[in-house]
């Protein structure tokens, strides 16, 4: 289908004013989610993020500890810190990802600084067992990432390096990439901090990349076979879609009439599109979908 692949064009992969308000919605309250989840069930029980916010919250507890106690009148600096260290990857998310994608990521990131830094983490812990902190947190928080990936954004830090490599290379996805990252971030978490720390940080971090792989469903190929007589559907999706559309020519052992047998490869998010157009252009054709299906050759992973 290499030769068959449609570059998308700009009047194709603009969506509509409606449908990009409804997504920077959509990341803003992604980012108040993802800092309740964090400032309520991680920060009370001691415990520290993956990536960049990791980072950051780890230099926070080296300068308090420094300082002899809270610094800016006691406001969380994570937050911030966090921003700081983000500016460089914002730079590559708007350079080689794509600029639909810079501006939601720095929404994000941005709304997430200014929630982290209003909403205070409770001085003690809201539930008591340190587990279930990190199953609730990781689950919440990674639900919360998920939908913001969906809405053509991400959380800046390694989810930019991860989305990156994603696009770049088979085989990656945003959580795993950043899982793989994240221990070597623990393992200073548990120099610098103890081992208990670690290990719960790690179980957190793997709960919530876990919870974002299966939440941002785009990195899922679903192989579509289209059978029908109306030539309208493969040009629908190659239109609509920008994704190629290999043909044969074929006939019904029963009825011995001719037809098209139409092959395409989606991802997951592009499924539902792909059923509206066969509804809407051919009710009768007989389709089929073969999920998490492997690709080789040219095939561009989108966000």
């Amino acid at each position: 289908m290499k030769g068959d692949f449609i570059q998308k064009s700009d009047e194709m992969t603009t969506p509509s004013a409606k449908k990009e308000v409804k997504r920077y919605i959509t990341v803003i309250l992604s980012a108040l989610a993802f800092s309740f989840s964090v400032n309520v069930f991680i920060v009370p029980m001691g415990l520290y993020n993956g990536g960049v916010l990791g980072i950051a919250q780890i230099l926070r507890t080296v300068i308090e500890r420094a300082a002899g106690g809270p610094v800016a009148g006691g406001t969380d600096i994570a937050g911030i810190l966090n921003f700081a260290i983000n500016v460089p990857l914002f730079i590559l998310a708007f350079r080689t990802i794509s600029k639909n994608f810079f501006g939601k990521t720095v929404v994000f990131v941005v709304s997430q600084t200014i929630f982290m830094t209003i909403l205070k983490a409770p001085s003690e812990p809201v539930i008591d067992d340190m587990l279930t902190s990190c199953i609730i947190g990781g689950l919440l928080g990674g639900v919360s990432l998920g939908f913001t990936l969906r809405s053509s954004g991400c959380s800046g830090g390694l989810d930019v390096i991860g989305v990156y490599l994603l696009k770049k290379f088979e085989g990656f996805s945003v959580g795993r990439v950043s899982l793989v990252i994240n221990i070597f971030i623990y393992g200073i978490c548990a120099i610098l901090f103890n081992l208990q720390t670690a290990i719960y940080s790690i179980i957190y971090s793997a709960v919530y990349m876990l919870a974002v792989d299966k939440t941002h469903f785009q990195n899922i190929n679903v192989t579509c076979i289209i059978i029908s007589k109306e030539k309208e559907v493969r040009e629908m999706i190659m239109s609509k879609l920008s994704r190629g559309v290999t043909c044969w020519k074929g006939f019904g052992a029963y009825t011995g009439s001719d037809t098209d047998v139409m092959v395409t490869v989606v991802n997951k998010y592009e499924e539902p599109v792909v059923r509206q157009i066969v509804k809407e252009t051919d009710p009768g054709a007989f389709v089929i979908f073969f999920e998490g299906t492997y690709v080789s050759g040219y095939f561009e992973k989108r966000i």
